[in-house]
């Protein structure tokens, strides 16, 4: 096709919408029914010169027994071919074996489409409620003030966006997966990739660490009023700084307080940035063009933003279906679908959509920019140490197929094989995907290919696939919702109990190691680059991961509501540990108290054993009488203060607006 008629064809098609969003809902209808479009695939191998004629929609209805063998006999039985207004020009046939992507009976478990339809046809059916209902005779019959307006624009949005996700060329899904496989763009594309096996911090991230210490050295000596000469390198404490999980409430609280340090200029000494949940979307604006390294425009931007609800439909379609926003927020859910095809399709994409919409996009919606939705990208922020490096976190929970006693079963096999469920944590930088659990990672920008013995497998195309994009990343961090029925009971637990049906709570509550392994909404999935690394993986690592194809990932405030873990990882040898809590129930959760059985578990030094609210039962004699041993060096208590037995415990029952807890490396022997 040539530039001048591709240009003619673009313009034509702005035309049709502008068309379209001058008539209302009634001209959109017309204009899908008069533009129709074939269903042809971006890497269809077919020429562009035949997408100039002007295909006829055919419709493949089931053939009973009797008229296919009536057909059969006339010769006519899948011999439909559409017709052409120029010649003998045809439509180019999409890699799909004769069936549209909107076809059903395509979903099969090897059908390269699979995902795809699955989205597409979920799109198509809104857009049939939605057609179909009579809007008129409701109005005949309810006053006007019960249906909202945006209820009678909503046929037209979906109209629209079930034509932009057609894959018919120059729609917008077509532009999106061209793009895709365009070096210029994605030039990730082309890198090869391999699982990195070490229990050490990557490369990347070691230089970081040599280039942060220099500013962190002159930061630590404005903050403590005394010249840079006084500070020692040896001196300078590695800090690490994290927010908690809590979603929205996270996000402004996290925002506030991180901009209170920085005010202070106790955020410039910090050497990492960890965050869980709504921590994580507050450091995905800050490395933005959005956040420009600033907590108080980010502050900025979330007055602006969040007074309108993330689900709000008129809001949301209103972003997804016009341009430039549609490409932006759109590219990562298609580039998925398409490249990904037995991915699944869930709440949890389209919560990162939303979530997308309403966050990453800046007041003045022209200025976005598709440079903030790789993770990956985020590293030109903090190669040359200028920013603390952000690491953003999920779990993936394990669920053993054990049968059998499994008290007895753990003892034969308790320092290989794990037979209870547990939380896997994996955390991201700019620089890698990692989970220690496993000693394994890969870069950050090679998320979202498929992996098989430690390599990244190239497409058919000789392409891989872009990084997965931001908004995936999002629903990832924040999916809460994706939590077990235990997790779901425990928040109705005291409306229960309040109403007086305790042995309805007492059956539940018995059922607590049924309801843990299930989970009601499905996690989001990402390609599992552990596949084909059964003998280089460490021996504890659960039978799961090596057969499942796909990982399943949550929201980290499942295991830890503050991303402590990452911090205590070694190789990052971080000092201290300054942790804002903006969770549900800060002192019942008592997090920070959750963190003494991943220190004893991996044996970490330092870590100040019993920190958190104190309990309940603890007295103001025995916290006097439990500081006078631990101050005393000659006790011999003191000496077997590191046994598991006893814990350090504040001298208050309740925390104030800062507690600081101090460990010691020290070890004591009797």
């Amino acid at each position: 096709m040539s530039r001048a008629s591709r240009w003619a064809t673009v313009a034509n098609r702005q035309r049709q919408y502008a068309l379209s969003i001058a008539l209302g809902c009634s001209g959109a209808a017309a204009y899908n029914l008069s533009g129709v479009r074939s269903s042809v695939l971006a890497d269809s191998p077919h020429h562009t010169d035949a997408w100039r004629s002007k295909p006829v929609a055919v419709r493949h209805e089931p053939l009973d027994a009797q008229t296919r063998k009536r057909k059969e006999a006339q010769g006519r039985v899948d011999a439909v071919q559409p017709s052409s207004s120029e010649g003998d020009e045809k439509v180019p046939a999409p890699r799909t074996n004769q069936r549209s992507i909107f076809d059903t009976e395509g979903g099969h478990s090897n059908d390269p489409l699979s995902a795809w339809r699955h989205a597409t046809d979920t799109v198509a059916a809104a857009c049939g409620t939605f057609v179909g209902f009579d809007f008129t005779s409701v109005r005949e019959k309810i006053t006007g003030f019960i249906i909202p307006k945006w209820v009678w624009m909503l046929p037209g949005y979906l109209h629209k966006l079930q034509d932009e996700m057609s894959m018919a060329p120059w729609s917008l899904s077509w532009e999106i997966w061209e793009e895709a496989h365009n070096p210029e763009i994605n030039p990730e594309i082309t890198w090869e990739a391999k699982v990195r096996i070490s229990t050490d911090l990557c490369a990347e991230e070691k230089n970081f660490l040599r280039n942060r210490r220099q500013r962190t050295s002159k930061a630590l000596a404005r903050y403590l009023g005394v010249a840079e000469s006084e500070i020692h390198p040896d001196d300078v404490p590695t800090i690490g700084m994290c927010g908690s999980g809590g979603g929205l409430r996270a996000l402004v609280a996290g925002a506030a307080s991180f901009l209170s340090a920085a005010e202070d200029g106790l955020f410039d000494c910090v050497t990492y940035s960890a965050g869980v949940s709504g921590s994580c979307w507050l450091h995905t604006l800050y490395y933005s063009s959005i956040g420009q390294q600033s907590h108080a425009v980010i502050l900025d931007h979330l007055k602006n933003r969040i007074g309108i609800h993330i689900a709000s439909p008129p809001a949301l379609l209103a972003l997804v279906g016009q341009a430039p926003t549609n490409k932006y927020l759109l590219s990562g859910m298609v580039e998925k679908l398409r490249g990904v095809p037995d991915a699944d399709f869930g709440l949890v994409d389209i919560y990162g959509l939303a979530l997308a919409a309403r966050l990453l996009v800046p007041h003045n919606e022209l200025r976005v920019s598709s440079y903030d939705l790789k993770i990956s990208n985020q590293r030109s922020y903090t190669d040359d140490g200028s920013h603390p490096l952000p690491i953003y976190t999920s779990v993936r929970h394990e669920i053993p197929d054990a049968t059998g006693k499994v008290e007895e079963m753990a003892k034969d096999a308790r320092f290989t094989t794990k037979h209870f469920d547990w939380f896997q944590w994996f955390e991201w930088t700019p620089y890698e995907f990692f989970c220690e659990e496993l000693e394994a990672g890969i870069p950050t920008w090679a998320l979202g290919r498929n992996w098989h013995a430690g390599n990244s497998v190239w497409r058919d195309n000789g392409f891989a696939l872009p990084e997965l994009r931001v908004p995936l990343m999002m629903g990832i961090w924040g999916s809460a919702f994706c939590a077990t029925l235990s997790h779901y009971y425990k928040e109705i637990q005291p409306i229960i109990k309040a109403s007086g049906l305790g042995s309805l709570d007492a059956l539940m509550s018995g059922k607590t190691d049924e309801l843990v392994k299930v989970h009601p909404i499905d996690p989001a999935v990402i390609p599992n680059f552990a596949l084909g690394l059964r003998d280089r993986l460490p021996a504890a690592t659960p039978e799961s991961i090596h057969h499942t194809t796909h990982l399943q990932l949550m929201d980290a405030g499942m295991a830890n509501n503050l991303p402590i873990y990452p911090l205590l990882r070694p190789g990052r040898d971080v000092d201290v540990i300054i942790a804002f809590d903006a969770s549900a129930d800060v002192k019942g959760d008592n997090w920070i108290k959750v963190a003494d059985g991943y220190a004893r578990q991996r044996n970490i030094k330092g870590w100040p054993m019993g920190a958190g609210w104190p309990p309940s039962t603890n007295t103001e004699e025995i916290t006097k009488h439990q500081l006078d041993e631990a101050e005393d060096p000659t006790s011999a208590k003191t000496a077997s203060s590191g046994s598991d037995d006893k814990y350090f415990q504040p001298p208050h029952k309740e925390l104030g607006y800062c507690t600081v807890w101090a460990g010691t490396k020290q070890e004591n022997n009797e």
